[in-house]
């Protein structure tokens, strides 16, 4: 029997179901219930509605000492949009066959799938990485790859993702994957604004190495946040560290290091991951050509683009486009948009 979910009954986007299972990785399933479950007025009637599916009878318990009570059961998965896997109880432990063939059922009707940390050996074990190159985290790429010879493991990404189905690959990874599928879903100026409400970076893409060698600075002092906001809204200009520096009223020592201090970046190296942000919301929602999306963004030129989208984003511009620009008419914008600086007018646009 299928359940009518009555949750957020005013909501009309996209179904977020999210498993729970006894033992219950905690934080894995805090990341879906923060980045899809909260109320986010702002974003108006078509954000994500959330449920949590239990697959297995309870009581079920959570990492901490703590029982949860789902929303309903492995019915629901039937008519989710999206389902997130929140970890697993461990890469050895077997995967119920009735779960395998709920998460086939529900691909097989359209839905989405994402998994956190060790959420994909329940993927591999549904089959529905069979060919595909996934991630997990580094400390079980080995005994996924030994497992499940027809995935190509990369334990080296954040994330990875195509048609519809995603994989991350240590906890915090997780929260990277959702806020890049709220980007995929809404748009970038979305995704900001979750990240901004969590206190996290905006974006880091998938290709990113999981080893860090720094922490992430995600506070940015008083005297600095005015400089980078106008940046980004003139993303255009050939920006130099000086010119920067200027705009903060500082020496150019004195900019760098308090840039530094900020964002963890230097300056250069933010600009241009800043341009790539700005050049994949261009690829995502237009078919600019490539020369006109290198001009808006700072790039200068389409050989300029290419290098650093391939070096940073380990795809082509053209690759990136095919993957992620399936959205609705809606939220595609037109040529027209381009403004008379040469900047493209992006983001989602609500019905």
């Amino acid at each position: 029997m299928t359940i009518t979910v009555n949750i957020m009954p005013n909501m009309q986007g996209p179904l977020v179901a999210a498993l729970l299972y006894d033992g219950l990785c905690t934080f894995e399933f805090g990341i879906a219930a923060e980045i899809f479950g909260l109320p986010r007025p702002e974003m108006g009637l078509g954000w994500y509605r959330f449920v949590s599916c239990a697959i297995e009878p309870g009581p079920l318990r959570a990492h901490g000492g703590f029982s949860i009570l789902p929303n309903g059961g492995a019915d629901l998965l039937e008519q989710a949009d999206l389902i997130i896997i929140p970890g697993w109880k461990g890469s050895d432990v077997p995967v119920p066959q009735s779960l395998t063939n709920a998460l086939r059922r529900a691909r097989s009707k359209g839905a989405r799938l994402a998994s956190i940390c060790s959420g994909a050996f329940v993927l591999a074990e549904a089959g529905l990485l069979d060919g595909s190159i996934a991630t997990t985290h580094w400390r079980y790429a080995d005994a996924l790859r030994e497992r499940f010879p027809e995935i190509e493991v990369d334990d080296t990404s954040l994330y990875r993702g195509a048609n519809g189905i995603y994989t991350s690959a240590g906890s915090a990874a997780g929260i990277d994957l959702m806020i890049e599928i709220v980007r995929q879903d809404f748009g970038a100026q979305a995704a900001n604004s979750v990240a901004r409400r969590i206190v996290l970076p905006a974006h880091r893409g998938g290709g990113q190495a999981q080893f860090l060698e720094r922490p992430v600075a995600v506070r940015v002092s008083a005297s600095i946040a005015p400089v980078l906001e106008y940046i980004r809204q003139h993303i255009h200009h050939q920006w130099s560290v000086g010119d920067m520096a200027s705009k903060a009223r500082m020496s150019k020592r004195t900019f760098e290091r308090r840039f530094m201090e900020a964002t963890g970046e230097w300056p250069g190296q933010w600009l241009i991951n800043e341009r790539l942000e700005a050049a994949k919301e261009i690829l995502a929602q237009t078919n600019q050509p490539m020369e006109k999306i290198a001009e808006a963004v700072g790039f200068g030129s389409s050989h300029t683009l290419r290098h650093h989208f391939r070096r940073l984003v380990k795809l082509s511009p053209s690759d990136y486009r095919r993957q992620f620009s399936k959205v609705p008419m809606n939220r595609v914008a037109s040529d027209a948009s381009t403004q008379k600086t040469g900047t493209l007018k992006t983001g989602y646009t609500r019905k």
